[in-house]
């Protein structure tokens, strides 16, 4: 099982439990505004998004981690990797995401997860670049974007949706641990 711990965090695979924590918040309109088109999940949309993200990790070798707080053990949301299909126009490059719930931003866990999560591509798996696709207003994710070294690259638009998505990279061959 892919365990990864930081200073504050546990990253690791998806387990049942999960479930009612993830999808409290994918329910909350506030986290969800920057996805896709800002729609809520419920229970059973999550429990789907989780199979998929799992089913991801038997597939490719990576996917998104399941972020715990170290201590209480609380689910506080995602980190990790997934190749975009749903966005031909960056294939085959790989994206690195992060969601969390409302109750845990400001507090540099997402930061956190997302360095591990490239120390994780670059080293464990031995990708050489990674993207990640952000709505132009979501300054919050820019700023984790730019954290981890990652700088803007061009402007494409959602297919299914028609929103504008920036798309940061970073080239991990030239990365500095």
């Amino acid at each position: 099982m892919t365990e990864i711990l930081t200073p504050r965090l546990l990253l690791r695979r998806w387990s049942d439990d999960d479930l009612v924590p993830m999808s409290e918040i994918n329910a909350d309109s506030e986290v969800m505004r920057w996805i896709r088109d800002g729609s809520v999940l419920n229970l059973e949309q999550t429990a789907e998004a989780i199979e998929r993200w799992e089913d991801e990790w038997d597939e490719e070798g990576f996917g998104l981690f399941a972020v715990e707080l170290l201590g209480s053990g609380e689910l506080i949301g995602f980190a990790g990797l997934s190749v975009p299909h749903f966005l031909p126009a960056v294939l085959p490059d790989v994206e690195i995401g992060w969601r969390l719930g409302r109750s845990y931003w400001g507090q540099g866990y997402a930061s956190e997860a997302a360095h591990t999560v490239l120390e994780f591509a670059l080293q464990d798996r031995g990708l050489d670049r990674l993207v990640s696709l952000i709505q132009p207003s979501n300054e919050a994710s820019v700023n984790v974007a730019e954290k981890l070294g990652m700088t803007f690259e061009r402007e494409t638009v959602h297919p299914e949706f028609g929103l504008p998505l920036q798309v940061y990279a970073i080239d991990l061959t030239e990365y500095q641990a």
